[in-house]
């Protein structure tokens, strides 16, 4: 596409050059700030439709909910408009909103913008743009922990460069084509990302509780879902697994028995989810001191400790390296100290992070609902049926063998998904900046 624009500086240091053409204006020339605040007490319908700073994020618009859910004041919208997240400018919650037939409303921590002689649209990929996004992570005023905010003003009020109305129409017309194709491939990369994943676990559960030779007589499980399992495997529990000692199964401490204040020392380790969820047990800031682990001596961590998380994200598994230094257990691990002679570490690893066969048997522990927290005893109680311990390392060498290749290949799509989305942010910059010459374009003839 030939760019036959002249440039000018814009005079705004985050902008630069723009197009001679265009006009450096304030954005609150052409927009309005939309402030139009509704109690909950003050809407009579039994559902609104929502515009939530998450469900922005997961889904790009808003959802039905009741109206007896919503716990605080929010912003009526009546008219089509923009809506700029204050928080987290990072992560540019942006969207247009449009009225539903239902009240429409959106949280108070959004800025609503409305068009007033721009294009709505355009103004849209504008405020969505990278340059504008790091425009706003710069005047973050507000930090705690979970949340970084802009004031309103930083977010209604700034400088842009704006072409003619008839420009403004082709230069979205050119970024609602180009974004829909990009976003459309996206989909179709992430949809093969999640096959990959189903093919993943299916292989590997099909490896730990069939084996690799098809050939072999099979006998009934006793368990419904599990169905047939090789006849010379074993039925073990979990705690069958584990050396004959005390403490060979262990949860960390109780919250009351380690403070986030006391884990500020440089002594002992605290291994905590991250280490086993990044299998990466250098890192980390948590360390508690000698004293202290004298009262913590029984949630100590060994070389060769299994380690299971237990809450939140469940089910991860690792085992502490012969390098590792000394540590203790985070109230979020579980510990096991496994029978070398029964079980290989690996395999178990299969079972429990890689298949169904642990986690089903606790779903149905919970009778059916979601598992937000693995407890020892319901663990140490789940059934498994090994296979000798050569024909364990067999399995675990198949399943490695196989799950790397998967792995290199999902890791190939992450990698041409996140160039994806570069690309699409950079297609984004350039319109709305004026490097691409969009004058003219027609969408349909494309």
């Amino acid at each position: 596409m030939q760019n036959n624009y002249k440039y000018k500086d814009s005079g705004i240091e985050w902008l630069g050059e723009v197009p001679k053409e265009w006009i450096v204006i304030r954005s609150d020339s052409v927009t309005d700030y939309v402030r139009n605040q509704i109690n909950p007490e003050d809407i009579k319908s039994d559902t609104v439709f929502h515009y939530s700073i998450p469900i922005v994020q997961e889904t790009g618009t808003g959802q039905l909910e009741p109206t007896e859910d919503l716990g605080s004041a929010k912003q009526l919208i009546t008219k089509k408009t923009i809506l700029v997240s204050k928080l987290n400018p990072r992560k540019a919650t942006i969207c247009i909103a449009e009225p539903q037939d239902e009240v429409t409303i959106c949280s108070s921590e959004f800025v609503a913008i409305k068009a007033t002689k721009c294009v709505l649209e355009y103004l849209y990929y504008l405020v969505s743009s990278e340059m504008n996004r790091q425009r706003l992570d710069a005047r973050v005023q507000s930090v705690t922990r979970s949340h970084q905010r802009v004031y309103p003003s930083d977010i209604y009020r700034f400088w842009l460069a704006l072409p003619g109305q008839d420009e403004q129409q082709a230069i979205v017309a050119f970024l609602d084509r180009e974004t829909a194709r990009i976003d459309s491939l996206i989909q179709k990369k992430e949809r093969i990302i999640e096959l990959l994943k189903e093919k993943r676990i299916a292989l590997i559960t099909q490896a730990v509780t069939k084996g690799l030779n098809p050939n072999v007589p099979m006998k009934d499980s006793g368990i419904e879902w599990l169905g047939e399992v090789p006849e010379h495997w074993g039925k073990k529990r979990i705690k069958d697994l584990l050396l004959p000692k005390k403490g060979a199964i262990k949860t960390g401490p109780f919250g009351s028995q380690l403070l986030s204040s006391e884990m500020d020392d440089s002594d002992v380790k605290v291994y905590n989810q991250k280490s086993v969820i990044s299998k990466d047990f250098e890192s980390g800031e948590n360390y508690i001191s000698f004293k202290k682990l004298e009262t913590l001596k029984e949630f100590q961590t060994y070389p060769g400790d299994f380690l299971i998380t237990t809450r939140g994200t469940i089910g991860r598994c690792a085992i502490l390296p012969p390098d590792s230094e000394t540590g203790i257990l985070h109230p979020c691990l579980m510990r096991l100290q496994t029978n070398k002679e029964i079980v290989d570490d690996r395999f178990l690893e299969l079972l429990i992070e890689e298949s169904q066969v642990v986690i089903e048997q606790l779903k149905v522990k919970s009778n059916g609902t979601t598992i937000e927290v693995i407890y020892q005893d319901s663990l140490k109680n789940v059934t498994v049926f090994l296979p000798p311990i050569h024909e364990q390392l067999s399995i675990a060498d198949y399943s490695d063998m196989k799950t790397n290749k998967i792995d290199l290949l999902i890791y190939q799509i992450e990698t041409s998904i996140s160039l994806l989305h570069e690309y699409r942010a950079s297609l984004i910059h350039h319109a709305v900046t004026g490097t691409i010459d969009l004058r003219g374009y027609d969408a349909q003839a494309q």
